[in-house]
């Protein structure tokens, strides 16, 4: 894809005061917790909330952008991503200021589990769960993340966010739409910055807390693997893992992508997978799942850009 080149030095002239980082090319697989994925055209990386709405302000129309977080709960297609991906940083939105009102604002690109950490340091309860999931922020906010039965709705009172045209906005809880791991907030909305409620408690109880979560996590998933954390959503009633270990796929392999045999609702790249092998893994254990239960597993890991030709993977229900 070194068409990124190209495209950048078209670029640079409507781009102007720019300030961020612009990167042609740039090899994504570093990035995500799979360690895989090929290159983005464009990398850009803001300096601030400022200068990602003057990129998007300039930006044409018709150029793709597609946005990325800590890269915890994403899998890079082989063929690598078109357009301009955007990732912000640890230095301009990495932030977290305790607000009047017991309230935590906080930037997208903060870890979930420093939101935690800065939580038990203000003595505000109501973010233990965080410390169990591995991502950002911004990924928490556009998936509803949550574990040990919460969630993100629960305490977020507003966000910040710019649109495709660099328009910055504003939406309170409602105007996200949660649901099940999701929001029905607009694609092309870039999160920025979230303001949560907190409720003061004893910092030997929220400590506990989070201990309780650590402990967790270390019993039942695999932790030191490279993993993008839990594949598919819980149906109904029921948990992903239960129906994939039913569905005989404990330790299951394509090429150089297991299925864990510690929790199956996690996916490994025991250190020579493809995308493409971890993605066709999965749609296996979908399509086992179906025939044994007949429940239609959903992806909760987002698979972005295009595949590697002669490597395309059919959904299962897509397959002859």
């Amino acid at each position: 894809m070194e068409a990124g080149s190209h495209l950048l030095d078209e670029l640079r002239p409507v781009l102007g005061e720019v300030r961020g980082r612009l990167t042609p090319n740039a090899d994504m697989a570093p990035v995500t917790w799979f360690r895989v994925g090929g290159p983005a055209e464009i990398l850009f990386q803001p300096a601030d909330e400022d200068d990602l709405a003057l990129f998007l302000s300039r930006l044409p129309s018709e150029i793709p952008v597609t946005v990325v977080g800590i890269g915890s709960n994403l899998l890079i297609r082989d063929g690598g991503i078109r357009g301009v991906v955007i990732r912000l940083s640890a230095k301009g939105f990495g932030h977290a200021v305790r607000e009047p009102g017991d309230r935590l604002r906080v930037g997208a690109f903060l870890p979930d589990k420093r939101l935690a950490a800065f939580a038990l340091e203000e003595g505000l309860d109501g973010f233990a769960f965080y410390h169990g999931i591995p991502g950002g922020i911004g990924g928490a906010l556009r998936m509803n993340a949550g574990a040990n039965g919460r969630e993100t709705a629960e305490r977020l009172v507003s966000v910040r966010a710019v649109d495709r045209e660099g328009r910055v906005h504003v939406l309170g809880n409602a105007e996200m739409g949660f649901e099940y791991r999701h929001t029905n907030a607009s694609d092309d909305l870039v999160f920025t910055e979230a303001t949560f409620q907190g409720t003061p408690a004893d910092r030997a109880g929220i400590q506990a807390a989070m201990d309780a979560v650590q402990h967790h996590r270390e019993t039942v998933q695999p932790l030191k693997e490279k993993t993008g954390g839990s594949t598919f959503k819980n149906p109904p009633g029921t948990s992903a893992w239960k129906l994939i270990d039913a569905a005989g796929c404990r330790g299951l392999r394509v090429g150089g992508a297991q299925v864990s045999e510690m929790h199956t609702n996690f996916l490994i790249n025991t250190d020579e997978a493809s995308a493409a092998d971890i993605e066709e893994l999965g749609e296996t254990v979908r399509a086992r799942v179906y025939e044994t239960s007949g429940v239609r597993l959903e992806w909760e890991i987002k698979r972005l850009g295009e595949f590697r030709p002669g490597r395309e993977v059919l959904p299962f229900m897509g397959r002859a």
